[in-house]
């Protein structure tokens, strides 16, 4: 049998896994799912036949090259910043590697011994990175191919709650890493093109530079602008183009709301609050007011950020229970991102039975004979369960379905390399919309940005 190795088994495995042994019968595969902690991947292969599971420490040389020899190729689902050890022990044995992960230096100056070796290192295969990538360059390609010249792009994705489970003031839960959410938007200004002129946002003014969606059946959204949407520029081709800007999507209201910790310091990661451990929300909130001796927690709040009491703001504020004397933070040499990350966890995290959400939008605006069009394309996944997600989906089945392909030969260009050529996503795109991941695209008119805002 042809040995699919999978290392990591956490909440974005479930899709990858199923979809495996689903075509394990028929493709003559057998998949190991190697963790340091094996419950998860234990539950997720059940008594499968075709599928075992290894306890595999990634820092630990024997059993992680033991494992990789053993396969015909790997998949690694660990964090991003584990992927190097992995990836040099698959060059060393001859062995292709799909992660979902970003592209960095360590793994890029790969490129050439694994291009030596005949592999295929596929990265950036999920969702963001992954399926936006492909849905983009699927239709920048169809608009060049037919002599369209591409004038501008814009692309925003956001993992939300379904609308079904979306009930709180907030319409926002955590579907993916809480720290992610509450550090977002951190390091730099954000930076993108508008209209051929370069733009920056600092991350002070990043949550209240927004920009509103409209998706049918699902009503507005509202985007801020990710770190670097200029990166994107060589990737996808588009070097003389005049509107580049890649965002965030979240229900309209959440980047109002959000900007006021951003404002009073809140998500700063970077230093630690004393005695931490022993503060309550209360006290949390307090240490970054200005004293007094007769005003409450809650009145030197808004009077600071200039909150009217009955302003919907005020009432996100409170269902999160941030002024809570009797909540402790509980957190030793926390940094303050990490305390109110515990902070948002009480009222953020999905209940066992709430489903998310995946929304992704996509605008192309071209000329073409001398005419100006535009193509909105949008998709959106809901999750069935708390194992079978929308982010397990729209991460592990683009990852999955590239493992395959790689090993039928499919996909045979080596090299270091992302999901934007034809050969990888026009199939798997293809095959993604069995699974329900389907955009859809409409003709708008082209409105660009109004000169008079640049």
């Amino acid at each position: 049998m042809r040995k699919i190795l999978i290392i990591g088994s956490g909440k974005s495995t479930s899709f990858l896994i199923k979809y495996l042994l689903d075509k394990s019968q028929e493709e003559n595969l057998h998949i190991t799912v190697g963790d340091i902690n094996i419950h998860n991947a234990n539950k997720l292969i059940g008594s499968h036949e075709n599928a075992n599971t290894i306890t595999l420490d990634v820092f630990d040389k024997n059993s992680r090259e033991s494992a990789i020899q053993n396969a015909d190729i790997v998949v690694s689902m660990l964090p991003a910043r584990f992927h190097i050890e992995v990836a040099k022990d698959c060059i060393t044995y001859g062995k292709s590697l799909v992660t979902a992960s970003y592209i960095n230096a360590e793994m890029q100056a790969l490129d050439q011994p694994v291009k030596n070796k005949g592999l295929v290192f596929m990265n950036e295969i999920g969702v963001d990175p992954g399926i936006d990538h492909m849905s983009a360059m699927q239709v920048i390609d169809r608009i060049t191919d037919k002599g369209g010249k591409m004038i501008l792009f814009e692309s925003f994705t956001g993992g939300l709650v379904a609308p079904e489970s979306d009930n709180n003031l907030w319409n926002y839960k955590f579907t993916w890493n809480p720290r992610n959410v509450v550090v977002a938007g951190q390091g730099g200004s954000a930076k993108f093109l508008q209209e051929k002129t370069y733009k920056y946002i600092p991350y002070n003014r990043l949550f209240r530079r927004t920009e509103f969606l409209e998706v049918d059946g699902f009503g507005r959204f509202e985007a801020y602008a990710n770190r670097d949407s200029l990166k994107y520029q060589n990737v996808y081709g588009l070097g003389d183009i005049n509107t580049l800007y890649r965002g965030t999507i979240r229900r309209v209201g959440f980047s109002r709301a959000w900007n006021l910790f951003v404002i009073l310091g809140m998500t700063d990661d970077s230093y630690i609050i004393e005695d931490s451990e022993n503060m309550s929300y209360r006290d949390f909130v307090n240490s970054f007011l200005p004293y007094s001796p007769t005003d409450s927690v809650e009145l030197k709040f808004r009077h600071t950020l200039k909150i009217d009491q009955d302003d919907i703001i005020w009432d996100k504020l409170i269902e999160l229970d941030i002024f809570s004397a009797k909540k402790m933070v509980e957190l030793k040499k926390a940094t303050p991102a990490q305390i109110l990350q515990k902070i948002l966890m009480d009222s953020w995290t999905l209940d066992e039975k709430d489903k998310d959400m995946i929304v992704m939008y996509h605008k192309f605006g071209y000329e073409l004979n001398g005419k100006k069009h535009q193509i909105d394309a949008t998709m959106v996944t809901l999750g069935e369960d708390q194992t079978y997600t929308a982010m397990a989906k729209t991460v592990g089945l683009p990852v999955a379905i590239a493992t395959l392909a790689i090993l039928n030969g499919k996909i045979a260009t080596p090299g270091v390399q992302m999901p934007i050529s034809k050969e990888v996503y026009n199939p798997i795109l293809k095959e993604l919309e069995d699974y329900g991941i389907i955009f859809k695209e409409k003709e708008v008119p082209y409105l660009g940005y109004n000169p008079l805002n640049i």
